[in-house]
């Protein structure tokens, strides 16, 4: 059997054959809500499967583990002591589930070099995909707490809820409290199907034309020897893998949006143009928004949030929150640092009012490119030393030409696709559409047939280029 890796919403298995078979089964049965939220439990259980089944077992009792919980939860509505034990109880059994299966090996290894141990890499497989359906997993069981949505009684329909496949493997992460009534109630239209067609096309685009392309000339860069970039090539390089992770990543969350509401589901937006943003603040209320508002509202305000009286322990609620942030995205030192380091710029924003500065004025928008790029080099890096390496270059520390041959060459090789994607990631469409005034009916039209355009180059890049799996699956 194919691995799950070639089970990609880009891959020919996923749209002509898995895709095809859930929609033609789905609508067969829609009128029955039981058997359509069924057909979409069996077929999301099986592209998990597709290539592991040893890790639907895994996800499988992470499910039944929740399901159990939630109800004990909403049986002791009048028992505030059982009840809160309970939520305890099962916030700690889905941190082990992520302790044991993403963390374990990286502990280990850092057990063994700080202390000179030699405990046996444990070498335990990594579930795909596991930090987002734990997240869901944890959401339902606190929002049914909160009171923000009934626990549901049937198995399938928690099953349905953290397994569904369009946001399966990375997210966005979708909030109990968000879909707990169209799990049950949905209503399925020829409007939402046809947005969620355009939706899928757009995001299909974003990853088969831009985030493939610009991951060949990143992956060029990276590749070569330290003395052989000049500083303005790293700078591209890694200007090119932000725009990459971006278009990856908005390309996945928008295929997920689209195939939810192919099914009647109405997904949250998880991305709002961040490359427009002026301070790192800004940039991460636009980024990944369906993470950063699950820390917020499960990790930062429990804490105390911001409105605590210290701003010691303001700074102590934000680190918490971002070294959980890096821990999450990944089990490596890079992926802490990257963390500690948007926490210090972030909480340096906050107390000096440099963000709220910057958010005023238009130096705002390089500054804050220029720390998100800086930054985001850490998590492209192999580990901290080659990071460190990198950053000499960017920074001219290690004798680097500023400009030379090659980096002529790669804008040569490369303009037609850095060009569109600085452009594709600012308003531009708004500006054209105001610039040439023109009607929503028009404006529909263009959009339209320009979409249709880059969905057939998109689908040539994909059967020309083969596989070519999202990033975010890796964490």
């Amino acid at each position: 059997m194919a691995g799950i890796s070639d089970m990609v919403f880009t891959s020919n298995a996923f749209l002509f054959f898995f895709l095809t078979l859930t929609l033609a089964l789905y609508f067969i049965v829609r009128k029955s809500r039981v058997l359509a939220n069924a057909v979409l439990t069996v077929m999301s259980l099986l592209f998990y499967a597709w290539g592991e089944p040893k890790f639907v077992l895994v996800m499988m009792g992470s499910i039944v583990m929740n399901w159990l919980l939630a109800l004990g939860i909403d049986k002791s509505a009048s028992r505030p002591g059982r009840k809160k034990a309970l939520l305890v109880l099962g916030v700690a059994l889905n941190v082990c589930v992520l302790a044991v299966f993403k963390y374990a090996n990286f502990a280990v290894r850092n057990v063994n070099a700080l202390f000179g141990a030699h405990i046996a890499d444990p070498k335990i497989a990594l579930p795909i995909g596991i930090s987002f359906f734990t997240f869901q997993a944890m959401s339902y069981v606190i929002d049914v707490y909160r009171g923000r949505g009934r626990a549901q009684k049937h198995l399938m329909n928690v099953c349905l809820y953290i397994s569904f496949f369009p946001q399966l493997i990375a997210g966005p992460i979708v909030r109990y409290e968000t879909v707990a009534e169209e799990i049950t109630g949905r209503t399925e239209t020829a409007d939402d199907f046809c947005e969620g067609i355009r939706r899928f096309m757009l995001g299909f685009s974003k990853k088969a034309i831009l985030a493939n392309t610009l991951a060949r000339l990143v992956d060029a860069v990276y590749v070569l020897p330290e003395g052989e970039i000049s500083v303005t090539l790293s700078w591209i390089a890694a200007s090119a893998y932000l725009m990459q992770v971006y278009y990856d990543f908005s390309g996945y969350s928008d295929m997920a949006i689209g195939l939810g509401r192919m099914f009647g589901f109405h997904f949250l937006e998880n991305f709002d143009m961040p490359f427009v943003s002026k301070s790192v603040t800004e940039f991460w209320r636009r980024w990944h928004i369906s993470m950063c508002t699950w820390f917020r509202d499960y990790v930062f305000f429990p804490l105390g949030g911001s409105r605590v009286k210290s701003k010691w322990r303001l700074a102590f609620n934000m680190l918490v929150v971002w070294a959980l942030t890096g821990l999450w995205h990944g089990a490596e030192w890079t992926y802490v640092c990257w963390g500690l380091l948007f926490f210090a710029v972030l909480i340096a924003e906050k107390l000096t009012g440099l963000g709220k500065w910057m958010e005023k004025h238009a130096v705002g928008h390089l500054y804050a490119m220029a720390a998100v790029v800086v930054i985001t080099v850490l998590i492209r890096s192999s580990d901290i030393s080659s990071a460190l390496a990198f950053y000499k270059t960017m920074f001219g520390l290690n004798g680097a030409p500023f400009f030379d041959r090659l980096t002529l060459f790669m804008l040569k090789e490369y303009a037609w696709y850095l060009m569109p994607a600085v452009l594709c990631g600012l308003p531009v469409g708004r500006a054209i559409k105001n610039r040439l005034r023109l009607g929503d009916a028009a404006w529909e039209l263009l959009s339209g047939a320009s979409l249709a355009l880059t969905t057939v180059l998109a689908v040539a890049n994909v059967v020309a280029g083969g596989y070519n799996p999202f990033i975010y699956y890796n964490f």
